[in-house]
């Protein structure tokens, strides 16, 4: 039997501001200090980090990350580090790898920070940086970036194999939209929207690429975030100081990774006879729940899942069981997935409506699962919440990792 790992406490910075002077440093040293203090725990009791980040070298000339955050405080000095890179699931990669440590009784106690800066280059320099996720020199359409193409042809897929509307598309990003205006730390949480923002109407909402809009698609956002886990001794004793039942304490409960072929159309061909257009995506997404010990997605009390494109939530809803292969809109359109609904997806805002720096994205999820199972998510608490999955998501659905994050009691 492996050891439990418990998530002790955590920290995000606010998505609608920019990283400062400070850099990369400004974000790993607000993030690290945010989840101490909210643990209350101090630098030496860190035993090992762990940090996620796609495109430092790229956007900041900034590698070496981990020598960075041991800068933060002398009690780092000497501190063993590693950074992950897996495109947009980094961070997930991070706390997985943390995770494992702490169940192969490395250490006891593991930062896990994600962080990314993509607004100091310019949108459309960051969208050309970010198609380094891609496969380089194949990985390509003329003229257009990357990942708007990308994800509209897995949108086209969708509507080869089974049938698409753009009113299903355009209802789960206003839906994420309107989650966000209940999270402090949302990046568009005092947008200001025009009427028939999320329709098809083209002044409003042009088309960016085949069904995708403008709301359709994530937006570039800087920022960081960060989870302490630890292992069942010291999450014990952590919860008997405090006097607080451990059964209260949020532990990740299951999990799932899995990779396919970097080419988005190897994927589709490998999986033109299967179930599913994504197996391996609701393989990791099974994985997670099994390890679990849940048999069906009703179980679950909210999904925080990889919506940098509608389309790839989308995807998540069937993918995780919550309808048939195919048949995402019916969970639009019952509103099941929104805020009140029996399986809310994203009422933090998710990446459409929170923001999306790249390699914090899914140290933030394991964050805000960690937040509703302890009812401490403030106005996007779903109420009861005990386990809530996460879907992370890197390049075109090449990366995936899962979590279900719950408590006992």
């Amino acid at each position: 039997m492996t050891e439990p790992v418990y998530i002790l406490g955590g920290w995000q910075s606010d998505f609608a501001e920019r990283a400062g002077e400070g850099g990369f440093y400004q974000l790993l040293e607000s993030a690290t200090l945010g989840a101490l203090e909210d643990s209350g725990l101090m630098p030496a009791d860190i035993e090992v980090a762990h940090l996620g980040n796609l495109a430092g070298e790229l956007t900041s000339f900034q590698a070496q990350l981990g020598g960075l955050l041991v800068s933060i405080d002398p009690a780092f000095n000497g501190l063993p580090t590693s950074r992950h890179e897996a495109a947009c699931a980094s961070g997930s990669l991070a706390g997985m790898a943390a995770s494992a440590e702490i169940e192969a009784r490395r250490y006891d106690v593991a930062l896990v920070v994600g962080a990314e800066i993509l607004r100091n280059v310019g949108g459309q320099r960051a969208a050309e940086l970010l198609s380094c996720a891609g496969w380089a020199g194949k990985d390509a359409f003329e003229g257009q970036s990357l990942w708007p193409q990308s994800f509209a042809e897995t949108a086209a897929e969708y509507d080869l194999r089974y049938g698409l509307k753009h009113e299903h598309l355009g209802r789960i990003a206003e839906v994420n939209f309107d989650n966000a205006r209940f999270n402090p730390k949302a990046q568009t949480r005092h947008w200001e929207l025009p009427d028939q923002a999320f329709g098809e109407n083209d002044d409003v909402n042009p088309v960016v690429s085949g069904h995708l809009r403008k709301m359709d698609c994530g937006r570039i956002t800087d920022g960081s975030a960060a989870v302490i886990l630890a292992s069942q001794t010291f999450a014990a004793d952590w919860a008997r100081h405090r006097g607080v039942d451990l059964a209260s304490v949020p532990r990740i409960k299951g999990w799932g990774h899995t990779t396919a072929p970097t080419l988005l159309a190897e994927k589709f061909k490998a999986s033109r006879d299967a179930e599913y257009v994504f197996p391996h995506v609701r393989k990791a997404a099974v994985d997670a729940m099994d390890r679990a010990g849940i048999k069906d997605p009703v179980d679950l009390d909210s999904i925080e899942v990889h919506d940098c494109f509608s389309i790839s939530e989308y995807a998540a809803i069937d993918h995780f069981g919550i309808t048939e292969p195919g048949k995402s809109w019916q969970a639009v359109e019952d509103g099941r997935i929104e805020r009140h609904g029996t399986t809310p997806i994203n009422p933090s805002g998710g990446l459409l409506g929170l923001g999306h720096p790249v390699g914090a994205t899914g140290v933030r999820m394991l964050l805000d699962s960690a937040k509703q199972v302890t009812n401490s998510a403030g106005e996007y608490q779903v109420e009861g919440a005990r386990n809530v999955a996460t879907l992370n998501i890197g390049g075109s659905f090449t990366t995936v990792a899962t979590f279900v994050v719950g408590v006992d009691s």
